[in-house]
């Protein structure tokens, strides 16, 4: 059996021993627990697993707790009861208990060993009526959690979404062409559908309560540019939607929706407000009226589907009758009368928005890209693509020279960031460079091709404030060292939600070379992470002058 280390014995030692009973205990987790608690827990939240309690059972409060899968040992026990004592949750203060109570033999003795010297009684009971207390409550909150979707209209509303994934309505309408579905029920007049997935992007269906919002959003996307003010824009639509994922737990994976099989594919249901804020799940009146404007939209698809191939959006308009869905329970109803759908296209307002796209284009081309600079970083420095423990950059951010900080979220094992080491009158140099171009904005790597060579890169680029890019690297695309680093890249990033980072380090020539410590570590930029469709220069081709244009 693994004991403590003698350095912290003693250290659990100087801590004030308190007259109190603690209990503990390890307990499966039901479906849907994991979700509802409110502690972070060590293992992903995907994985069934175990939760660790230990609570003060004479002040009635939870001192330390953390989920683990159901194979680890007694030792994570030990690491729980440890957090309990040196780094209680609050209000407790850091403690030693009198004793210890389990109702687990193999707990107890395993505890008796590992806290011998602790002056701390581990005794056996057969309950704890305090843990059960606490574990009925989380059961009670998942029981009491509002689905995603009404039991009694689930089924339906993913079988219709199955059908208008078979009709891959995103093959036929772009974003701008929008149609009118005129309703007239449950509070919704004319709702405006809009389909995503042309770009073989992001799948679904938005249901926009109004013309007035689905304008206005288009209009903030257009004039906003910070990632802050295009996720207040998100956030100020109003409207239903549908979209489609991946039904894999693993969402490292890059994966093309569109070459999966419907087994692969789950649809997701919910509500956009500028007031209530996104909502991932419908109530009843939604559900409803979500299902039958879903069904009228598939039957429109398949009478109108060769009408719809063409470039232009032609104008249509067609009226279905769509029975009212029955609710699924075993109590009969009486049916009502079928709802009247209009749908029609708008080929008026697609070019209105076509054109809202197109602002600008009609100047030369050439004088809108950006500026593609590759005098940044210095020819010989140290480049690597990985990724810092989020301890770590707690401390970086403290002690670097400069840093430029983002609302970073902290998933995953720490956030992924482009290393760059040089000397330190290059790295300072590299460091004022970014901040005269108004700071670091994104870092992206996008696809370039040697015609006169044949090869194919990885271009990695900077995107700077100003808006111009500065290259920082060429990277062969078939290259397997550099693929296995950027699909790395890419699934840190999906964990950090788009964030990541530039870390600029001094000491290329010396013991520190391609393994900078923090003293090393000059400037850190924290930045999003876009891609190529995002930066929207397509492929770079390489010139005569070696130029990427």
């Amino acid at each position: 059996m693994t004991a403590l280390n003698l350095a912290t014995r003693r250290r659990l030692k100087q801590l004030p021993q308190i007259p109190s009973v603690w209990e503990g205990d390890r307990h499966s987790m039901v479906a849907g627990m994991q979700a509802s608690l409110e502690w972070s827990a060590t293992e992903p939240a995907d994985k069934e697993g175990e939760c660790i309690l230990w609570v003060d059972g004479s002040q009635g409060m939870v001192r330390a707790m953390d989920v683990v899968t159901s194979e680890a040992g007694h030792e994570a026990v030990v690491r729980v009861l440890l957090r309990a004592m040196e780094h209680p949750h609050s209000p407790a203060q850091p403690a030693r208990p009198q004793k210890i109570v389990v109702r687990d033999r193999e707990i107890q003795f395993f505890l008796r060993g590992v806290l011998q010297d602790l002056n701390i009684t581990v005794e056996y009971v057969p309950d704890l009526p305090l843990i059960d207390e606490i574990f009925q409550s989380f059961q009670e909150g998942v029981n009491n959690r509002q689905p995603q979707l009404p039991p009694e209209y689930a089924d339906q509303l993913k079988q219709t979404a199955y059908d208008i994934w078979k009709d891959a309505p995103w093959e036929l309408l772009g974003d701008h062409e929008i149609l009118a579905i005129e309703l007239n029920r449950w509070d919704l007049g004319t709702v405006y559908a809009c389909v995503m997935g042309m770009l073989g992007m992001e799948y679904g269906i938005l249901l926009y309560r109004s013309l007035e919002s689905l304008r206005r959003f288009r209009q903030q996307v257009l004039t906003n540019e910070s990632m802050e003010q295009l996720e207040e824009a998100f956030l100020g639509q109003d409207c239903l939607f549908l979209s489609f994922e991946h039904t894999a737990e693993d969402e490292d994976e890059a994966i093309q929706l569109a070459e999966l099989s419907i087994t692969e594919i789950q649809p997701v249901f919910g509500s956009l407000h500028p007031l209530e804020g996104p909502r991932p799940f419908l109530y009843e009146e939604e559900a409803i009226a979500l299902l039958v404007m879903l069904e009228a939209f598939h039957r429109f698809l398949r009478q109108h589907r060769t009408k719809l191939i063409g470039e232009d959006l032609p104008a249509l308009s067609s009226r279905y009758r769509v029975p009212l869905p029955q609710a699924q329970t075993s109590q009969p109803t009486e049916k009502e009368p079928p709802v009247s759908i209009k749908i029609e296209t708008l080929p008026d307002l697609a070019a209105e928005l076509l054109e809202l796209g197109h602002l600008g284009e009609d100047e030369d081309e050439q004088d809108l890209l950006p500026a593609l600079r590759d005098d940044l970083v210095p020819k010989d420095s140290f480049l690597s693509l990985g990724v810092i423990p989020w301890a770590t950059l707690t401390l970086l951010r403290q002690t670097t020279e400069y840093h430029q900080p983002a609302p970073t979220t902290e998933a995953g094992e720490g956030l992924p960031v482009i290393l760059i080491q040089t000397s330190r009158p290059k790295a300072k140099t590299l460091v004022q460079e970014l901040q005269n171009s108004s700071g670091l904005k994104a870092i992206c790597f996008n696809p370039g091709e040697d015609p006169f060579g044949g090869k194919r890169y990885d271009l990695g680029l900077f995107q700077v404030g100003s808006g111009d890019l500065f290259l920082f690297g060429e990277f062969v695309e078939d290259d397997p060292v550099h693929v296995a680093a950027r699909t790395k890249w890419e699934q840190r990033c999906k964990k950090t939600k788009g964030y990541c980072g530039l870390i600029v380090a001094k000491g290329l020539k010396g013991s520190t070379r391609g393994n900078p410590q923090l003293k090393d570590m000059v400037a850190l930029f924290e930045a999003r992470a876009i891609t190529s469709e995002e930066l929207g220069l397509g492929s770079l081709q390489l010139q005569m002058q070696v130029d990427w244009m």
